[in-house]
């Protein structure tokens, strides 16, 4: 069992946000050294990534594993900022080396968008993730469902296109977006 702590009165740094309780920061990301804690994304969202998990990860080259919602040091800082896409596509040579990944580690982040996080998705995540070099950048509207995809040419994104039924991506896989209603 564990003890509840105290909340952050300050800034907190890389060393503070791992020693914090593993339930709280299942749901949280470090912006700028403040914990930023979220509700746990409902069924529909959820649903949505694992579809997505399960659409993308045969596609996936061998070089690279899909992964869910984990955490990814965009600036050490200080402050800190860390942040968790909803699903990325790390070079499986950084996830076997555990450990902290950062941007380099990615080819790409994709975000869901839910009621919470569509302004910090479509304008923080977009410039955080530019800024940390990941390649390719999806945000996926469950309301169509449409999926906006971005390419990082020279040090920011620029849209792609917004796709509607099937998607051809620009790291190689194809997502029928109709199949993840």
């Amino acid at each position: 069992m564990t003890t509840a702590q105290p909340w952050p009165d300050h800034l907190l740094s890389l060393d503070e946000w791992e020693a914090l309780d593993e339930e709280l920061v299942k749901t949280a990301e470090l912006v700028e050294g403040v914990l930023v804690v979220s509700p746990s994304p409902g069924p529909p969202h959820q649903n949505l990534m694992w579809r997505l998990c399960a659409a993308l990860a045969p596609q996936v080259a061998p070089d690279h594993v899909l992964v869910p919602d984990i955490d990814v040091l965009i600036d050490a800082g200080p402050p800190p900022t860390v942040r968790k896409p909803d699903v990325a596509v790390v070079r499986a040579e950084a996830f076997r080396r555990g450990g902290r990944l950062v941007p380099v580690d990615l080819l790409a982040a994709v975000e869901i968008l839910s009621p919470g996080s569509r302004r910090t998705d479509r304008v923080a995540k977009l410039a955080e993730y530019a800024e940390g070099g990941i390649p390719h950048y999806g945000i996926v509207d469950p309301d169509g469902p449409t999926l906006t995809e971005f390419v990082l040419v020279d040090g920011a994104y620029r849209v792609v296109t917004e796709h509607r039924g099937v998607a051809p991506l620009g790291f190689g896989a194809t997502l029928d977006l109709a199949a993840l209603r």
